[in-house]
C-alpha cells in the first residue's frame, strides 16, 4: 500500500473537495496523508469537544474533525507562518472559525492555557534527527524528524493541554511505541487505546494509532488493527468508509 493515498476529490478552482460534498482543502505542499486521514477518524468526538492540532500544518486534520463534528472549538498550532496561514484559509473556507496560532510547541505554556482542550490531536514527524536521510528542504525536514519537537516535547504539550480526563490521539511508527508510552506516562497521559494499521492482514504494522487520557488509571485497550488491503488488492471496506468512497 502506497504511503500516501490521496483522497478522491473534485476540483473546483484551485481547492478540492476531499470527497463529493465533503470539505474543500488546499494542501499548499501539506499533501493529503493516510496517516491524517485514519487519525481524525480514530479520534474519538463528543458533543461540541475544544480541539487542539500540535502541528497543525494546512489544517487537514482540523477540516476532517470539523466535517465530524461541525460544532466543535478548533485550534491549530503552527510553527511555519506560511502553512498556518494556509490552515486560516482552508478552515475559514469550510465556515470555521478556527484559532490558528503561529507559535513553537516548545513554549506551549505561553501560548494556551492549561487543560483547555477536551481533545489534543498530532501527526508529529516520526524519527529522531539523527536517523535517516535528510530531507531537501527545511519544511520537509521539520515534518519528517524531529528537529524542532521531540516526541517527549510534544506529550509534554498535550498533557499541559488536556484537561483532566482528556485525549490525546496521535498517529506514529510501530518500532516507537515503547518510546511514546514511557513518554506519554511521565507526562501524566495514561495510554489507553491502541491499534496497529497494516497494509494487508497478517503484515506487520507500518503505523499505530494511540490514544492517551490525563490522568486516566491505568489499562490499555488493543483494538482489531486497521487493515488497508484485502488478499486482491483491493480496499477494505472499513478503509472505503473513512475515505467516503
Amino acid at each position: 500500500m502506497a504511503a500516501s493515498i490521496s483522497l478522491f476529490y473534485v476540483m473546483k478552482e484551485q481547492t478540492p473537495q476531499l470527497w463529493p460534498g465533503g470539505p474543500v482543502y488546499r494542501a499548499a505542499g501539506f499533501p493529503i496523508s493516510t496517516d491524517s486521514v485514519l487519525l481524525s477518524a480514530f479520534a474519538r468526538l463528543q458533543g461540541a469537544p475544544r480541539c487542539a492540532d500540535l502541528g497543525c500544518g494546512a489544517g487537514l486534520l482540523l477540516v476532517l474533525l470539523g466535517s465530524r463534528c461541525p460544532a466543535a472549538r478548533l485550534t491549530g498550532v503552527e510553527l511555519n507562518a506560511d502553512a498556518a496561514e494556509v490552515a486560516r484559509q482552508n478552515l475559514a473556507a469550510n465556515g470555521h472559525s478556527a484559532h490558528i496560532l503561529t507559535g513553537d510547541l516548545r513554549q506551549h505554556r505561553a501560548l494556551l492555557p492549561a487543560g483547555g482542550f477536551d481533545l489534543v490531536i498530532a501527526n508529529p514527524p516520526y524519527y529522531p534527527v539523527a536517523s535517516g536521510a535528510a530531507a531537501a528542504d527545511s519544511a520537509r525536514a521539520a515534518a519528517r524528524s524531529e528537529r524542532t519537537c521531540t516526541l517527549q516535547q510534544l506529550c509534554a504539550a498535550a498533557a499541559w493541554l488536556c484537561r483532566t480526563g482528556g485525549a490525546f490521539c496521535l498517529v506514529h511508527k510501530p518500532e516507537r511505541l515503547s518510546e511514546l508510552c514511557v513518554c506519554m506516562t511521565q507526562a501524566g497521559l495514561e495510554p489507553k487505546r491502541l491499534r496497529f494499521v497494516c497494509s494487508r492482514a497478517g503484515a506487520a504494522p507500518s503505523l499505530i494509532l494511540m490514544e492517551g487520557r490525563r490522568g486516566a488509571k491505568p489499562g490499555l485497550t488493543v483494538q482489531p488493527p486497521l487493515v488497508l488491503a484485502r488478499d486482491d488488492g483491493k480496499e477494505t471496506d472499513e478503509l472505503r468508509s473513512i475515505y467516503h468512497r
